[in-house]
């Protein structure tokens, strides 16, 4: 399907002021402490903070962000994993929290994960067959007496031999073992993929060879990728959009080559900047000042006006809007109102 054609579908996930928070009460000793004065509270993590992003098919949208910036609870709402706080998701246009019986399970099966550790996310008893075929047999997609032949066809795809389908993860390299994670997410015939850091704990040059293989199953399967990960590199190699989040917040959302070539938010510039290059010479390494706040305790206004070299008093006090700063390029900063 050409740009052309995607661009004229609507959105297949659609997510609207999406959040989640974690809320840990006072427990019982907890409670006994407060009787003395201890002045214990609930305690609330904001893990995402309300999101609002639209997904259109068969494109790949890379999230990036520091650690604990809610980027993998996004995912994993997206996924179905966790159900959000508030907001809500949609799939080709349907409330996710409407959906019941064959609606739900299209959905379900439609929007698959695949996790960071391909060694932990695979269980250690189970052969290769049983990994990526059960849920399939499960779910009626394969007769069981088909299994193995198609089985097979999926390992073939992602690269591996399938006389191997007798053998156990510990039995495979990390590399090998990520495309097992990928062929178990492609056994349930999904529309869309939730890849979440699915190349951080890959050495570089395998790293490349599966970047290589999800852009060549997005050919052939017409696939829809949200690429989760921390490595702007890594992104801007397979994405066409890329959302920048802090704080369980979307700080900017554009085009890949915009994020890289006119990034507008303070905190995607710092984080380009940290970037590096093939350019010879001397090069000084800035990184961002301060430590990311605390989601039990965010920041009032906006949240990067700590660690902002360019915060004013407007800053600390007024949260900036997700708002359009040049065509497809969105940002929330107050600068933009002030330039």
């Amino acid at each position: 399907m050409s740009a052309v054609e995607h661009d004229a579908l609507p959105p297949i996930l659609s997510l609207r002021q999406v959040e989640l928070r974690f809320v840990q009460p006072v427990d019982l000793a907890g409670r006994i402490a407060n009787l003395l004065g201890a002045g214990l509270k609930t305690q609330v993590v904001h893990a995402v903070a309300g999101v609002d992003l639209d997904v259109m098919p068969g494109e790949v949208i890379g999230i990036v962000g520091e650690s604990g910036c809610g980027k993998s609870t996004l995912g994993r709402i997206v996924s179905g994993i966790l159900p959000p706080t508030a907001g809500e998701v949609r799939y080709r246009g349907k409330p996710v929290k409407e959906m019941a019986g064959p609606e739900r399970r299209t959905y379900e099966l439609g929007v698959q994960m695949i996790f960071q550790d391909p060694y932990a996310s695979l269980n250690p008893r189970m052969r290769v067959r049983e990994i990526i075929g059960e849920a399939p047999v499960a779910h009626g997609l394969v007769r069981a007496r088909d299994k193995a032949e198609y089985v097979a066809g999926l390992m073939r795809q992602v690269g591996l031999d399938p006389s191997f389908s007798q053998r156990y993860p510990h039995q495979f390299s990390g590399g090998q073992r990520q495309r097992i994670g990928i062929a178990r997410a492609l056994a349930l015939k999904p529309t869309v993929i939730v890849c979440d850091e699915a190349v951080a704990a890959l050495d570089v040059s395998i790293q490349a060879q599966v970047l290589n293989l999800f852009e060549q199953l997005r050919a052939d399967l017409d696939l829809t990728y949200l690429f989760i990960s921390h490595n702007l590199s890594v992104v801007s190699h397979i994405s066409d959009r890329v959302a920048i989040m802090y704080l369980g917040r979307v700080v900017e959302l554009a085009p890949t080559d915009t994020v890289f070539r006119h990034a507008n938010h303070p905190y995607t510039q710092a984080l380009l900047k940290e970037l590096p290059t093939l350019r010879p010479g001397r090069r000084t390494y800035q990184p961002i000042k301060g430590e990311l706040p605390s989601p039990l305790d965010p920041p009032t206004g906006c949240a990067f006006h700590p660690r902002c070299p360019q915060a004013m008093p407007r800053c600390k006090v007024e949260r900036p809007l997700l708002k359009e700063v040049a065509p497809g390029q969105l940002s929330a900063c107050h600068l933009n109102d002030a330039a």
